[in-house]
């Protein structure tokens, strides 16, 4: 029998599996177009942080932002407040490639959410909300844990 959280491990893999093939004609892996979604909502976020949203390790973001940087769709900076860390940021010239990429992420949203009511459509994220908020209390208290020990 598959649990909850095995069933929406199971579609988030096979929604990516989709976008990959439908991005891929634009030049964007996996880690590519996830790290440049996430640079879309917080653009100027420090590497550790992006790297943590991401899913990744450091030393694998580095890598991904590697080739961004190489083909000039993003740029790391020296961060402020913290002279060791970067901060990454978004180009001019990846604004056309993120239209592309959102025109193709927004049509797969569309096909997988597909027959689901507006009503529908609002419970579900109040009820993703609801659990991120969950496992982000609980995430919180296993790093105080951590952090006595």
């Amino acid at each position: 029998m598959m649990t909850l959280g095995m069933a929406l491990a199971n579609l988030v893999r096979q929604w990516r599996l989709i976008n990959d093939e439908r991005l891929r004609p634009l030049g964007l892996t996996q880690s590519r177009w996830i790290t440049l979604s996430h640079l879309k909502q917080e653009d100027g976020i420090q590497q550790h942080r992006l790297a943590r949203r991401v899913g990744v390790e450091g030393p694998s973001l580095v890598r991904t932002l590697d080739g961004l940087e190489r083909l000039g769709l993003v740029e790391r900076r020296p961060c402020a407040n913290d002279r060791r860390g970067k901060t990454v940021h978004l180009t001019a010239a990846v604004r056309p490639l993120l239209s592309e990429m959102d025109a193709v992420l927004d049509h797969t949203r569309e096909q997988v959410l597909a027959g689901l009511s507006e009503a529908e459509l609002a419970e579900l994220e109040r009820m993703v909300r609801h659990i991120g908020a969950n496992l982000q209390q609980l995430s919180e208290q296993l790093g105080e844990r951590e952090g006595k020990q």
